[in-house]
């Protein structure tokens, strides 16, 4: 992008609220149904039919809107958006307009360049449409088991200036959503999934410039493609003379391309008025208070602060289940260097995540007890490796697996002198090596004995006795 060009971007998030049932009635939310099988005369749309307030969704949004620093409104006002679309029922979607629930925070990321802060206009609370299905027998269907699900939709300001400081900041939300229980952040089935509002400008000046839609991206990936591809766009419309008009685009990855979908007038025609159904939702105070739980960027910095580097801090708070195994790995009385490395080299190496369930293959337990046997040196680096291998699935303990398998660390001066003082006497160049001032040929020699012993000798006694055998034979 030319110098002389600045791109304005606000991101709007549909985050779906983690209920057992739909915002309005009691059909489940669960995904990959068969279609139409989660539905009601009230998600139907049938006359006659009233809606319930699900008391739960409305605890989680106000746990989100506190956690991004939102104003809670006691009172907040549910309204029908009027358009006529066939995957709604009703004619109308149940959404919050003039009176949302929360307005005025802002999301803390880190972007290009370090710490950034974007604002956030309002979160309000709505209901999901359902999915048009294409292509079956060559017929159009529709599946209205979406039709309800709770979302909020968090509208940010036009703070952002790139692809990849909207990608940044989608993926911080989708870390604070996931850590309060509030969303699973699964972008593959939709529960979280956004719309991108892209300008461009010239450097300097104030006026914002008419902006596209990119509606419904569902990776970090895409969003940050589609709005580099849409920039590109915009800016060589500009240089040519021409003028961009105001419109709703989609995007296609495999043609690396943004394309239009349908013109977008400057006032939208909703008619939004408030749903004669709802009474206005008026906030309990004490779902405004309690304390909530520890986010991402807190976790790691606490993290850092036992002793691990920010990438360690960043994979163990990569998802809520990582994290809480590492803590009870902790309160077990492990190292947390140790634990973290152990964590990140081989448990998380064979974990299944799927929104906020995690399967890591062992327990804290037998994780705190395998780090204990190490670190008291009954058992070798390599030796650990093995017992982590034959407990990983089962519920069997390492210190079991340890006595089963005689796997003990070889500290006898004894057994370990013998080969070290063979190596040391057919390697002569290379302790000419180790004289000659380059230490790291002595892990050659340790790395000899370590092979020879099955993993198993004592490295720090090893060391030293090669170290007293090479100074030996000089003198």
């Amino acid at each position: 992008m030319p110098e002389r060009w600045e791109a304005v971007i606000g991101l709007e998030v549909h985050a779906q609220l983690l209920t057992e049932t739909k915002l309005f009635c009691a059909c489940a939310t669960r995904f990959g149904e068969e279609p139409n099988r989660n539905v009601c005369p009230v998600c139907l749309g049938l006359p006659g039919a009233l809606p319930v307030l699900n008391r739960h969704a409305v605890e989680l949004a106000v746990r989100a809107a506190r956690a991004v620093g939102c104003a809670l409104h006691d009172l907040s006002v549910f309204a029908r958006k009027n358009y006529f679309y066939p995957d709604l029922p009703k004619g109308y979607q149940i959404s919050q307009y003039e009176r949302p629930l929360a307005t005025g925070g802002h999301l803390e990321f880190e972007g290009e360049g370090g710490r950034k802060r974007a604002g956030i206009t309002r979160i309000h609370m709505e209901e999901d449409a359902g999915k048009n299905v294409h292509g079956v027998g060559g017929d159009s269907l529709v599946d209205l088991n979406r039709a309800g699900t709770p979302l909020i939709e968090i509208v940010g300001e036009p703070d952002l200036r790139s692809g990849a400081e909207a990608a940044a900041y989608l993926r911080a939300l989708r870390d604070v959503l996931v850590f309060l229980g509030v969303n699973d952040g699964n972008l593959e089935e939709g529960s979280f999934r956004c719309d991108a509002n892209v300008s461009v400008r010239q450097v300097g000046d104030a006026k914002l410039g008419t902006r596209a839609e990119i509606k419904n991206v569902n990776s970090f990936r895409f969003v940050q493609r589609a709005i580099e591809l849409e920039v590109a766009r915009q800016v060589a419309i500009l240089e040519s003379g021409g003028r961009v008009v105001q419109e709703t685009r989609g995007f296609d990855h495999d043609a690396g391309r943004t394309y239009s979908l349908r013109s977008k007038e400057e006032a939208h025609d909703y008619r939004y008025f408030p749903d004669p159904d709802l009474p206005p939702l008026v906030l309990d105070p004490a779902l405004k208070g309690g304390e909530l739980p520890e986010l991402p960027a807190a976790k790691r910095a606490r993290y850092q602060a036992l002793g691990l580097t920010p990438q360690a801090a960043q994979v163990l708070t990569g998802h809520p289940g990582i994290a809480r195994f590492f803590e009870r790995t902790l309160a077990l009385g492990a190292s947390p260097v140790s634990a973290a490395n152990l964590i990140q080299t081989e448990v998380l190496r064979d974990a299944k995540l799927h929104g906020l369930d995690a399967e890591l293959g062992v327990t804290p337990e037998q994780v705190a007890e395998l780090l204990r046997l190490t670190e008291a040196g009954t058992i070798s680096g390599k030796q650990a490796k093995e017992v982590f291998v034959a407990v990983a699935g089962t519920s069997r303990m390492p210190s079991a697996v340890v006595e089963e398998r005689g796997l003990r660390v070889v500290s006898d001066e004894g057994q370990l002198l013998p080969l070290c003082q063979k190596l040391v006497a057919e390697n002569p160049k290379q302790v000419e090596q180790v004289r000659a001032g380059k230490k790291s040929m002595l892990g050659f020699f340790v790395g000899q004995v370590m092979k020879q012993t099955g993993g198993a000798a004592d490295p720090k006694l090893v060391s030293a006795l090669l170290e007293r055998l090479i100074a030996e034979e000089k003198t």
